[in-house]
């Protein structure tokens, strides 16, 4: 009798201490996604500014301030993870063809505005890419415990499901070598 009751408070105490786990690890990932946003909300700032600085030197490149304009509308207002993910992606390859833009200007390479900017943004696409590779390293280990025993037995009883990583689209437009054509 006494075996069996320490044998199921031992499995009560493994039990409570993976689904501890679990929302640590859930909760992790959450905040790792909201540094992305946070730094995302940033680069969304700094494109209008950009792109006004450009085409005081660029009007006649209408096309690729549209598509930055459209890509930077689509990220803000996407409703869901992969829809996020997917228009990130797409903004930063349309980021990319603007810069690619700004090298035919060597007026506008040297206004002071635009390298601050500039700098600004850089600074900005490298703490993009910090925060990813955090926010993927949660991923993976959550998604790990939900996979492996116990966890995957705990975890749909609990509502945990796997999270996708903030992978680079190498067939979209950020995983593509810039074209440059004059």
């Amino acid at each position: 009798m006494w075996i069996a009751i320490i044998v199921i408070v031992v499995l009560a105490i493994i039990a409570v201490a993976l689904y501890n786990g679990l929302v640590s690890s859930r909760n992790r990932v959450d905040e790792a996604w909201s540094d992305i946003e946070v730094q995302l909300k940033r680069r969304y700032d700094l494109i209008p500014n950009i792109v006004s600085t450009v085409k005081g030197y660029a009007a006649h490149e209408s096309g690729v301030f549209d598509r930055v304009t459209q890509a930077r509308a689509a990220a803000m207002g996407a409703s869901n993870m992969q829809e996020k993910l997917k228009d990130e992606n797409t903004l930063s390859g349309a980021l990319k063809n603007l810069f690619a833009v700004a090298e035919a200007y060597p007026d506008l390479k040297a206004n002071q505005n635009f390298l601050q900017l500039q700098a600004e943004l850089t600074d900005t696409e490298d703490k993009i890419q910090a925060a990813r590779r955090f926010y993927n390293g949660n991923v993976r280990d959550y998604n790990t415990k939900i996979q492996q025993f116990p966890g995957n037995i705990f975890a749909p009883m609990g509502g945990f499901t796997k999270r996708e990583f903030f992978d680079i689209d190498e067939k979209g437009p950020e995983g593509q070598p810039v074209k440059v054509e004059f």
